[in-house]
């Protein structure tokens, strides 16, 4: 990635390509939803949106890393989000982003990374186990709206 561009934190003013490239992942998001978003997250410690860009800061690729606090567990790194062009994918942009959180991570003192993918995502998981993620188990996801939530 580096001969091709940089990998760096993201700003409010990438938010219109975070959408796009999150509408190819088959999450629909507007520059101005992702502004509010990116505006509640960029501010925190304990998150992190890096962004890789082209030499002509064209953005082709995002990534969230959150720390996770539980009760019952010790900390460990969950990203959130994370999304490449389509055309550039299978080209080193996913693993540069990984590379950079996985830094991030590791100065934080967290010693775990996790991510979760839908089921259908094949080729999702066959990125996440050859980077040396392993299935650890299967679960449902559930939600319920929150009628005073804005």
């Amino acid at each position: 990635m580096t001969n091709q561009g940089e990998i760096r934190n993201a700003s409010l003013a990438d938010a219109d390509s975070i959408a796009k490239l999150s509408v190819q992942l088959g999450y629909p998001s507007s520059a101005q939803q992702t502004i509010k978003r990116l505006s509640k997250i960029l501010g925190s410690r304990e998150h992190l949106v890096l962004v890789a860009c082209l030499p002509d800061h064209i953005v082709i690729g995002w990534m969230h890393v959150f720390i996770a606090l539980r009760v019952e567990s010790n900390p460990f790194a969950e990203i959130g989000g994370f999304g490449v062009a389509e055309e550039l994918r299978g080209r080193g942009v996913g693993r540069s982003l990984l590379e950079a959180a996985d830094k991030w991570v590791k100065d934080h003192g967290i010693a775990k990374m996790r991510v979760c993918t839908r089921s259908t995502r094949s080729d999702a998981q066959g990125f996440y186990q050859r980077l040396g993620f392993i299935q650890t188990k299967e679960q449902h996801v559930y939600d319920r709206a929150i009628d005073s939530a804005n």
